[in-house]
């Protein structure tokens, strides 16, 4: 067997937006090597400053020289049927695929990460930094950042591990297409190990431990595996791969209530890596409020810090059609519910909604009467019960409770539990704030599930 040790200099982190500006490849047989290739690059693209200090190549050294594109074939030809080695060999490995990819050569090669091999072979080391591990094995490393020096180095550590490898280690590594391959050079490998396969919510964290990334699964295993079985050259998927250095989780006995906490904890902690729930809320709400003539009106406004709606909707619309059919419903007057804001004459009492509330020839208590049916109506169709379900363990029970349409909290009771009063179930559940997109969750399942939805005024017995 074969194998192409590789070292790169790059203009970046991720292959994407980013050049190599140096290649180098010793192809070796796990004992001596066998050829060397090694090449400046014109990357097209600039090399920040800080990179130039880094390596000490220029703009200016590279100027004259190929482009990938021009050694794309010999690249290949180098790597095509070798273990493809490095030293964080995901990184490496991302940059080459991705730009023989865009001269038309599709690379496919086993991979082997010296740094997982290393933690394998040389356990406890308290950095694998290829600076580190070299100085912990007394190795010299010449010409450090560049591509020639760090791929000599990794080569004579490769071969080290080779020496050193009693349990054969190597054999595990690259049967198949190892997990283990693709997972974080940060992240040991027993983290994943560990990781069962049902509901609930993991956690990503970086080198100082702060949570950094939360998600939510069916199946904990499949998901968190899930993350690492590509190898994207975008600066997203690049940097968040290396910022992970280990995962906790939390397990739920469904996927409701692992889609729920995940929401708790994104808006609790404000992970850097998740985007997409931080900014997910509904745009306005249905108020209620009593103007300087004592009349009750109902209006659709944006939303309210301080302010609770009686119902939420993410389109102005939405909102607009439930309150023409409660303004329908109800005999309210669509100028006092400000679903007609001109000087014309009110078009509820053409209609006969109206019966001169707007032009207070009808008496305030009257009308605020039909005001507060309405209202009544509303409560009426938010509320107070719970969902059961299945718990995390056989002997007990998941409960969510919903209160007068808005979400309480959840958590385990043992199997058998009668519940009798609302206060007593609040005290033996975890209370969370409540969120749009999580009473959303909740009346979606209610929907699909409704066997599952027991009306609190009702008996509840486990």
């Amino acid at each position: 067997m074969l194998y192409a040790i590789v070292d790169i200099e790059t203009t970046g982190g991720y292959a994407a937006a980013n050049g190599i500006t140096e290649i180098a490849i010793r192809i070796t047989d796990g004992s001596r090597i066998l050829q060397k290739f090694e090449t400046l690059i014109n990357p097209v693209y600039s090399i920040p400053k800080y990179v130039q200090s880094l390596t000490g190549i220029t703009d200016e050294m590279v100027r004259g020289e190929r482009v990938i594109g021009d050694i794309a074939g010999e690249l290949y030809d180098l790597l095509y049927d070798k273990v493809f080695v490095a030293h964080n060999v995901n990184f490496d490995y991302s940059f080459v695929k991705y730009h023989l990819g865009e001269s038309g050569y599709h690379l496919n090669c086993k991979k082997l990460c010296t740094i997982r091999y290393g933690r394998q072979v040389i356990p406890g080391l308290k950095s694998y930094g290829l600076g580190n591990f070299c100085r912990a094995v007394g190795i010299d490393i010449e010409n450090r950042h560049r591509a020639g020096g760090d791929a000599d180095a990794t080569t004579i550590l490769f071969h080290h591990l080779l020496e050193n490898d009693k349990d054969n280690h190597l054999n595990t590594l690259l049967k198949g297409k190892a997990k283990e391959q693709s997972i974080p050079p940060n992240l040991p490998i027993e983290y994943i190990s560990k990781i069962p396969r049902c509901p609930g919510v993991y956690y990503f964290h970086d080198k100082r431990g702060k949570i950094i990334y939360v998600g939510k699964a069916k199946n904990l295993y499949k998901r968190v595996s899930s993350h690492f079985t590509n190898n994207k050259p975008n600066h997203q998927k690049q940097e968040f791969l290396r910022k992970i250095h280990r995962i906790t989780f939390k397990e739920c006995a469904t996927e409701l209530i692992a889609f729920i906490l995940e929401n708790v904890e994104i808006k609790k902690l404000w992970p850097s890596e998740n985007r997409s729930q931080k900014k997910f809320e509904h745009a306005y709400g249905l108020y209620t409020f009593e103007d300087r003539n004592g009349f009750l009106r109902l209006a659709i406004d944006k939303k309210k810090i301080n302010l609770s709606p009686l119902y939420t909707f993410n389109l102005l619309v939405e909102g607009h059609n439930l309150l023409r059919n409660l303004s329908t419903q109800f005999n309210l007057c669509p100028k006092l519910c400000y679903l007609q804001k001109d000087q014309a004459e009110c078009a509820g009492k053409k209609d006969g909604r109206c019966t001169g509330a707007c032009d207070q020839d009808e008496l305030k208590e009257s009308y605020n009467a039909r005001v507060q049916k309405c209202l009544e109506h509303l409560h009426v169709q938010l509320p107070t019960f719970i969902l059961k379900d299945k718990g995390i363990l056989p002997e007990e029970d998941s409960y969510i409770l919903m209160e007068k349409g808005r979400f309480y909290g959840m958590g385990y009771l043992k199997n058998g539990v009668n519940l009798t009063s609302l206060e007593s179930l609040k005290t033996q559940l975890t209370p969370y704030s409540e969120t749009d997109y999580i009473r959303g969750l909740v009346y979606q399942h209610v929907n699909r599930f409704p066997e599952k939805k027991i009306l609190f005024q009702e008996t509840i017995q486990a």
